[in-house]
């Protein structure tokens, strides 16, 4: 009977002991696909973390988080949540980080017949082109650099009857893919997603007609598992994190 009891409780230490530690990522939308790339890699090296990934507008992950969801490590966007999170006295100083540096595109569908060689501008003009899909300016700061992207352009009032505003950039995507709408200003991430990238084709948007897309993370004071955060922000800032998401389209931060 000893023997069976002590048996018990090493086998409960045990899966005691294996369970990984569950690590609540909020990220901006356009991260989906770098992301699930990246949690396999990096779970793979770091078998006792577990990344629970979750995905929506900046604005609107900010706003849950000041409601007090329970995310330990929040990826933006932008760097002007993390900054607000942090004034609100949700994040240290030391924990917030920038990640890396986004990309803005014009796609248009492949039913369009447009050429490769046509002004990114031009492209958006075209009568064909009745609905323009970008992510909403106040959630979302890849609809804040789209809508900066058109009024650089002096396009944003002509246009504007054909804008329709999705509440990320991944909604967005998605509305280009289902033919919502037949062109959209997205990250080039999400336009070179194979889904995309197979029914569409994309320009990208001069880099002096928007803002830089500066994106940055962090890591929240009421986390239950700050180290494993931590763990989890070296890989994201380290080598093989960057080779990934530069995979995607992203630039150093």
């Amino acid at each position: 009977m000893k023997v069976r009891t002590v048996l018990f409780a090493l086998l409960f230490a045990c899966a005691a002991v294996a369970a990984p530690v569950p690590v609540a990522v909020a990220a901006a939308a356009d991260l989906r696909g770098a992301l699930e790339e990246l949690k396999a890699e990096f779970e793979a090296g770091q078998p006792g973390i577990q990344l629970q990934l979750s995905y929506g507008a900046s604005g609107s992950l900010t706003a849950q988080i000041q409601q007090g969801a329970p995310f330990d490590v929040f990826l933006s966007a932008d760097t002007g949540f993390p900054e607000q999170l942090q004034k609100a006295g949700l994040a240290g100083a030391q924990d917030l980080f920038p990640y890396a540096t986004g990309c803005l595109v014009i796609w248009v569908a492949k039913a369009q017949g447009l050429e490769s060689s046509l002004d990114p501008w031009q492209v958006l003009q075209q009568p064909g082109i009745q609905k323009i899909a970008l992510a909403n300016p106040q959630l979302a700061p890849y609809g804040r650099a789209a809508e900066a992207a058109l009024r650089h352009a002096g396009l944003y009032d002509p246009l504007k009857p054909r804008l329709v505003f999705a509440e990320n950039v991944a909604q967005a995507g998605q509305w280009l893919l289902n033919g919502a709408a037949e062109a959209g200003l997205v990250s080039f991430a999400q336009a070179d997603q194979p889904a995309l990238r197979r029914a569409g084709s994309f320009w990208r948007v001069p880099v002096d007609a928007y803002p830089a897309i500066r994106q940055a993370g962090v890591i929240l004071q009421r986390s239950p598992c700050p180290a494993e955060a931590r763990a989890f922000r070296a890989y994201l800032t380290g080598t093989a994190g960057q080779a990934i998401l530069a995979r995607h389209g992203y630039g150093k931060p």
